[in-house]
């Protein structure tokens, strides 16, 4: 399959003809996304729907001066507003922004300002937050909310509505950007990983190796990931609509290993993503008898064998892990069918791709020995560049390859095995948090002067966030760990937050003042 794989990438592409309009010139009232509200309730939207909806909301922005290269943050859990709010912005030339509906305002504030956003889209559950950070955005110029609306706030679906005339999408290049998602660093604040059109057919290998034939009868997908992060986009929702698989869209305001069961049956899902530590807690759950499921993939963390026969026997599909990142999504996999499958491994390079496993000079190193897991450059998948840091970017495409900071080895016959980071990312239910927007929220409370925080093993999670503070003298420490977690929940988001802090002395740094946090994840 590799040695007959050829990318054809055409001059001109843009994601939502390709997973929304194209649909609508053969098969209109084709099923495109079906939503389970959170009582129950369901709405069936076709491609034809889908369409109607976000080429009225793309008159809408246009008519607020929305244009090409602007960026529209959209701030909403799993909704069929998520995907139209996105074809809306990409018929116009303009830019998705995903925002995380757990981030807290510093989090916020940061990728709004930082991406300069000119639209937002949420819901009134999220408004309140959105509205306080108002005076410090300059460049956001609207906000849209899903349900009713006082000015100078727009109604999101009033404005679909009243939009008047055809319209005409801007034809955009396969280079041109589409979508601005942000990822957690270890070193400085997140950064902005902006991607092209191509994008899309990045991902399109793997979703064929991994979901073999995908867009079979009867195939439904479903992902618990939110479609803010990459996984939960780009490894379900937008294949889904691009081949055609009707795609469910939920709310988990907590997963619930049972509920997942019953949303699988009940729906008849036969295709998922389940991060790893989803399906660790539906292994401890029963598996309903309607459940029918075809295939699985899974990534972030390595399985292990356990996990990997349960899925066999249990849920009667191989699950078949896939890595990437958001820089770089889906370059590898474990494909069942297609090779023999390795328990700890992460599979072999797909279609398309040219893995290697580098030393810091560049250089392949030998079958199994230890080095940097590097993907060659250019390639569809691959981001265009950080925003507004081209330094980091340089970092990130050396000598013609992506550097992904991930430490691991490949043998004789091409399987990659996943040793560590090579910096201090944290790897936790899932996420990969950097540990820089955790210590400015911490040393933002008056008694914390220093703080660095760090992941500790845990058997769920892979990973939980460790905090380690510097308090200033004279300072209570009855009390502080609660609120110092709690600011973290509130300020950056649930998901980062420590699940313990401990004070220290003093924090163990390098001679140039770098804190040494693999000596604190020693401890």
């Amino acid at each position: 399959m590799r040695a007959g794989f050829r990318w054809v990438v055409p001059k001109r592409l843009n994601i939502a003809e390709r997973c929304c309009d194209s649909w609508t010139k053969t098969d209109p009232d084709r099923l495109a996304i079906r939503h389970i509200g959170e009582d129950g309730t369901a709405r069936n939207w076709s491609y034809g729907a889908l369409k109607r909806a976000s080429d009225g909301l793309a008159l809408s922005f246009a008519a607020r001066g929305l244009a090409r290269g602007d960026r529209v943050a959209v701030l909403l859990a799993q909704c069929p507003e998520v995907l139209i709010a996105h074809f809306a912005a990409m018929k116009l030339g303009a830019v998705g922004l995903p925002l995380f509906t757990l981030f807290g305002e510093d989090a916020l504030r940061y990728r709004l300002a930082d991406s300069g956003a000119k639209i937002l889209v949420t819901d009134a559950e999220n408004l309140a937050k959105v509205m306080a950070l108002r005076a410090d955005l300059p460049d956001l110029a609207e906000i849209y909310v899903l349900g009713r609306a006082t000015a100078p706030i727009r109604c999101f679906a009033d404005e679909i509505t009243a939009a008047q005339g055809d319209l005409q999408m801007v034809p955009t290049l396969a280079e041109d950007p589409a979508v601005l998602i942000y990822t957690s660093g270890t070193t400085g604040p997140p950064k902005g990983v902006l991607h092209a059109h191509r994008f899309l057919l990045g991902h399109l290998p793997s979703i064929e190796c991994t979901h073999p034939g995908f867009g079979k009868a009867g195939d439904v997908g479903w992902t618990p990931a939110d479609w803010a992060w990459i996984g939960g986009l780009m490894d379900m929702a937008m294949p889904c609509l691009y081949y055609g698989v009707p795609l469910i869209s939920h709310r988990m305001r907590k997963f619930d290993a049972d509920a997942a069961f019953r949303l699988i049956g009940t729906e008849r899902v036969r295709n998922l993503f389940l991060p790893p530590t989803a399906l660790k807690l539906m292994r401890t759950a029963p598996v309903p008898g309607t459940v029918d499921v075809r295939s699985v993939t899974s990534g972030g963390e390595s399985l292990g064998a356990d996990l990997l026969d349960w899925g066999l026997t249990a849920l009667g599909a191989p699950i078949n892990e896939i890595y990437g990142q958001t820089e770089c999504n889906l370059v590898l996999a474990s494909c069942h069918g297609l090779m023999p499958v390795r328990p700890g491994s992460m599979g072999r390079a797909l279609p398309g791709f040219d893995v290697a496993v580098l030393d810091g000079e560049g250089a392949a190193v030998a079958p199994g020995d230890m080095g940097e897991i590097c993907v060659k450059a250019p390639n569809p998948v691959m981001f265009l560049r950080y925003w507004q840091k081209p330094e980091a970017t340089a970092a990130k495409l050396r000598d013609g390859w992506l550097r992904t900071g991930d430490l691991g080895t490949c043998d004789a016959q091409g399987y990659f095995t996943y040793a560590s980071r090579d910096d201090d990312l944290i790897t936790s239910a899932g996420y990969r948090i950097g540990p820089t927007e955790i210590e400015n929220c911490l040393t933002g409370h008056p008694d914390v002067v220093m703080a660095a925080a760090v992941g500790v093993p845990d058997p769920v999670r892979t990973e939980v966030v460790k905090a380690f503070v510097v308090l200033r003298e004279g300072a209570e420490w009855a009390g502080l760990e609660a609120a110092l977690i709690q600011r973290v929940r509130d300020k950056v988001s649930p998901h980062v937050a420590p699940r313990m802090v401990e004070r220290i002395a003093a924090l163990p740094m390098t001679a140039t003042g770098k804190i040494m946090r693999r000596e604190l994840r020693g401890r």
